[in-house]
């Protein structure tokens, strides 16, 4: 009788690779504001990075095809008057961005396909509503148009970006709110805490369905991500300040199904996962290293599969969604690490001898189409993402332009609907 000793995996022999310097971008300088977000997102189309600034808040948009040295004139998005916190690329507009800034407000911006050629200072519409600054941004997975802003008033608020109007306020967090995700169809999302609580949050129900006490016993931040299965993988300290991961059924909160000390330091550990893979990655603030995982049904539930080192700490992270992976280099991941003065993109990738399409590695992954309006969701529909294929790699569709239709007509602003009115009238076919 054969035993198999080692675990069958595909993904056991991933590895990652810097790119090359000149697929880098140089002369960025990332932002020194101490807050605990990756201060990069980035899609298959851009990057964006929350970046220095004087008098105000501002972060950069690079085309991701501009590599190399970033001219120190470049144009910035300059619309906060204090320092952006969050930014956040909406998953069904690769054109679309939201930040959040210290100024109490968020704002949501249309980038043109092309470079900036002056500073973006006018947003597509701006959220007004906490009292405090906002810290958190984050879109919804399958609802066109729905966004989630949290800030430092314990507030959570939902809005419709194609009205401008906040749709759920929740305030059951009696203290600073550390992260925020969604679970695969949106219908759910899990907060941590400063209270040491996991909660799961309904938000149409405006309730907290299910919370745990310190699923980490030490007082350092934690972080809380919904797996595809529905479960909660979470990162935290334990009483000895040692990093600790944890992996978490919502449905039963009394004993984790895994629970796994990494090391001791001080860096909050950023997660990121790959739902098509079940993987996570986990980056260190401050560290040089990004460990990953892998998240299966048999014991013992999270696998450890590899470390990537280099040299240089990591300021923040970004993550590339599956649909923005080169297929034929059979790429599952891409993430860009900030460093103080630059942004280095890092492949992870799973040797293959084939140059054929990899089924696999590629199952279907979510694509760029929302699954129902933001009033089919408000009602209580709940739709899992719009597939698409990876086959012979991922085609994005032309830009779409956001639409603000405000309710109110006190708020609209003459010179806008003027400028509205002439652009309707050039595109009227002759």
């Amino acid at each position: 009788m054969s035993r198999s000793i080692v675990r069958q995996s595909k993904f056991r022999h991933v590895f990652g690779q810097t790119v090359k310097a000149e697929q880098g971008y140089d002369d960025i300088r990332v932002s020194k504001v101490t807050w605990d977000s990756s201060f990069c997102a980035v899609n298959p189309k851009f990057l964006a990075v929350i970046v220095e600034s004087s008098g105000g808040g501002s972060f950069l948009v690079l085309p991701l095809s501009k590599t190399g040295r970033v001219d120190k004139n470049y144009p910035l998005v300059i619309g906060h008057s204090g320092p952006v916190l969050d930014i956040d690329w909406c998953p069904h507009d690769d054109n679309i961005l939201a930040s959040c800034s210290e100024d109490c407000t968020a704002m949501v911006w249309q980038i043109p396909d092309h470079s900036l050629t002056r500073p973006l200072s006018d947003p597509v519409v701006v959220l007004e509503g906490h009292s405090k600054r906002v810290g958190i941004v984050s879109w919804h997975p399958t609802a066109r148009n729905i966004l989630l802003t949290a800030g430092s008033d314990n507030l959570i608020i939902i809005w419709n970006v194609g009205t401008g109007e906040p749709l759920i306020s929740m305030d059951d967090h009696p203290d600073l709110i550390y992260s925020i995700s969604w679970n695969r169809n949106g219908s759910l999302f899990c907060t941590t805490c400063k209270d040491r609580r996991l909660r799961v949050c309904d938000p149409r129900k405006r309730e907290v369905v299910a919370e745990r006490l310190a699923p980490h016993e030490g007082i350092r931040p934690m972080r809380a991500i919904f797996t595809r299965d529905g479960n909660i993988f979470t990162t935290g300290f334990t009483r000895m300040s040692q990093r600790e991961l944890g992996l978490w059924d919502p449905t039963n909160f009394e004993e984790p199904i895994a629970l796994l000390e990494l090391d001791t330091s001080n860096g909050v550990l950023l997660p990121y996962y790959d739902a098509d893979a079940n993987m996570v990655y986990l980056c260190g603030k401050g560290d040089s290293s990004i460990r990953y995982f892998e998240i299966t049904e048999e014991p013992p539930y999270v696998h450890y599969l590899n470390t990537f080192s280099s040299k240089e700490p990591q300021r923040g992270m970004g993550f590339m969604p599956k649909r923005g992976v080169d297929v034929s280099k059979c790429e599952i991941a891409r993430l860009f690490k900030l460093l103080d003065k630059k942004c280095e993109p890092i492949t992870m990738t799973v040797p293959r001898k084939s140059d054929l399409f990899q089924d696999d590695l590629y199952p279907d992954t979510a694509g760029p189409d929302p699954a129902m309006e933001p009033e089919e969701w408000l009602e209580g529909r709940d739709e899992d993402p719009i597939l698409v294929s990876m086959r012979g790699g991922y085609v994005p569709p032309k830009s779409r332009e956001l639409k603000v239709a405000k309710k109110n007509v006190l708020d609209s602003r003459p010179t806008t609907r003027r400028s509205m009115s002439t652009l309707d009238t050039n595109s009227l076919p002759v």
